[in-house]
């Protein structure tokens, strides 16, 4: 796994958790977004269903680019598609006030 793919997770805590807590706690709006980006991720050639290069094992499908597991990157509304197939909706202070 490269250093880079690991050093970029860590720049995006805050966003890998908002993802985590929109999969557990699901709201409906969050859910619509979601399932439209992973339409996209699903018929990319960056999609990994094996998990050799997710950043967490045991975490696919996942980015191969990036690393991500989907599951949580797709949900994350200030995370944004490192190949820019779908972007970012808020920035990371919007989506905080946005969610609560």
């Amino acid at each position: 796994m490269a250093k880079s793919k690991l050093f970029d997770a860590l720049k995006n805590t805050h966003q890998i958790l908002e993802g985590i807590k929109n999969n557990v706690f699901k709201k409906e709006h969050v859910e619509l977004i979601a399932n439209e980006r992973w339409k996209i991720c699903k018929n990319c050639d960056h999609l990994d269903t094996e998990g050799s290069h997710c950043l967490m094992p045991g975490s696919q499908p996942c980015c191969s680019d990036c690393g991500c597991s989907l599951a949580f990157k797709i949900r994350s509304l200030s995370a944004a598609c490192p190949k820019e197939k779908w972007e970012a909706l808020l920035t990371e202070e919007e989506e905080t006030k946005f969610l609560k």
